[in-house]
C-alpha cells in the first residue's frame, strides 16, 4: 500500500472515531473502548482551517492533558505544530465542549508530568521508547470567561487599538489637507493654528503613545504571556520583530515631518510614508487582537484606571 493510500486509510479510520465520538457522547468502542477520549479542534498552521482528531485525555491535578505521542513516530503530530502556531483551542470531553489555551510545560515539569502519565497508561511509555524526539505533553487551560465582565486585558488591548487607530485616521487626514490644499495654504491662520506645527505636533504625539503602547507589551504583558502560555511563544517573537520594524518606519515619518518645508518637498511623499505605516499598523492589530485577545482576557480583569 502507497503512503497515500496509507493516509487516506488512517483518516477514515479517523473520521470513523470522530463519527461515533459524536453519537454517544463520548464512547467510544473498539481498541478504545474504556478509554478517556477529546476531540481536539486546531487551527491549522498553513490553512487557517478547523482541524479535529481524537486523542487520549488525561487529567494530572485537575489538569487536562494531551500527548503529542504520534504513537511513536519519529515527528511530531500536525496537531502539535497547528499550537505552536495558534494556542487557541477547542476541546470536546464528550458531555462538555469547552475553548482553551494549549500551554506547553517546561521541560521538567514535562518530565514530572510524561512520567505520571506513563504510570497510568503505560502505552506512552512505550511509545517514547520508538522515538529518538521527546514527546510532548501539551496542558489545556480552559477559559471560562465570566459573561457579566465590565473588562478584561483583551478587552482593553482592543479598545486601546481603536483609539490608536483613530488617531492614526487623523493624523493621515491632517497630512491629506496639506497634499490636497484645503486649508489654502500653510501659513498661520488666525484661530486654526499653523497647519504644519499641528501637523507636527499631532505626529509626534500619535508616535510617542505607540512607542508607550509597544514598549509595554515587550516588557509588560509579553513575558507574562511568555510564562503562562509557552505555546505563544512564536507568536509573541513575530510581534516583538514587527514592534522593531514600525519604530523604524515611525522615526521616518518623524523626521520627514520635522523636516517638511512646502516650497521645497513634495506633500505626496509624507503621505505615501503615512500609508505604508497605517497598512502596518492595521495589520499588525489584526493579528495581535487575533491571536492574543482571548488570551489576554483568560489572565483575568483589566485594571482600573483612575
Amino acid at each position: 500500500m502507497s503512503d497515500e493510500n496509507q493516509f487516506e486509510e488512517f483518516l477514515k479510520f479517523q473520521r470513523g472515531i470522530i463519527d461515533e465520538f459524536r453519537a454517544n457522547a463520548g464512547k467510544v468502542g473498539g481498541m478504545f473502548e474504556g478509554s478517556t477520549l477529546c476531540l481536539l479542534t486546531t487551527t491549522g498552521a498553513r490553512t487557517g482551517r478547523p482541524r479535529t482528531q481524537p486523542l487520549g485525555l488525561m487529567q494530572i491535578d485537575g489538569q487536562d492533558l494531551v500527548v503529542a505521542s504520534a504513537a511513536g513516530a519519529p515527528t511530531h503530530p500536525a496537531w502539535y505544530h497547528n499550537i505552536r502556531k495558534n494556542a487557541i483551542v477547542t476541546v470536546d470531553t464528550g458531555d462538555r465542549t469547552y475553548r482553551a489555551i494549549a500551554s506547553i510545560p517546561p521541560r521538567e515539569e514535562r518530565d514530572r508530568l510524561f512520567s505520571e502519565i506513563a504510570a497510568q497508561q503505560p502505552g506512552y511509555g512505550e511509545y517514547q521508547t520508538k522515538t529518538d524526539r521527546v514527546i510532548p505533553v501539551v496542558a489545556l487551560h480552559p477559559i471560562d470567561l465570566d459573561p457579566d465582565r465590565v473588562k478584561h486585558l483583551g478587552d482593553e488591548l482592543v479598545e486601546l487599538h481603536d483609539w490608536l487607530r483613530g488617531e492614526l485616521a487623523d493624523l493621515r487626514a491632517r497630512i491629506d489637507d496639506v497634499v490636497e490644499g484645503s486649508a489654502n495654504d500653510v501659513t498661520p491662520q488666525a484661530e486654526g493654528g499653523h497647519l504644519l506645527a499641528e501637523l507636527r505636533s499631532h505626529c509626534l504625539d500619535f508616535c510617542h503613545a505607540l512607542n508607550v503602547h509597544h514598549t509595554g507589551e515587550d516588557v509588560g504583558a509579553f513575558p507574562v504571556l511568555r510564562e503562562r502560555f509557552p505555546a505563544l511563544q512564536p507568536v509573541l517573537e513575530k510581534f516583538t520583530e514587527e514592534h522593531k520594524a514600525v519604530a523604524e518606519l515611525q522615526n521616518r515619518i518623524k523626521e520627514v515631518v520635522e523636516d517638511f518645508t512646502p516650497d521645497r518637498d513634495d506633500p505626496v511623499r509624507l503621505r505615501a510614508e503615512m500609508a505604508d505605516l497605517a497598512d502596518r499598523l492595521e495589520a499588525h492589530f489584526d493579528e495581535e487582537e487575533r491571536q492574543l485577545v482571548t488570551a489576554l482576557n483568560a489572565m483575568g480583569p483589566a485594571p482600573v484606571r483612575g
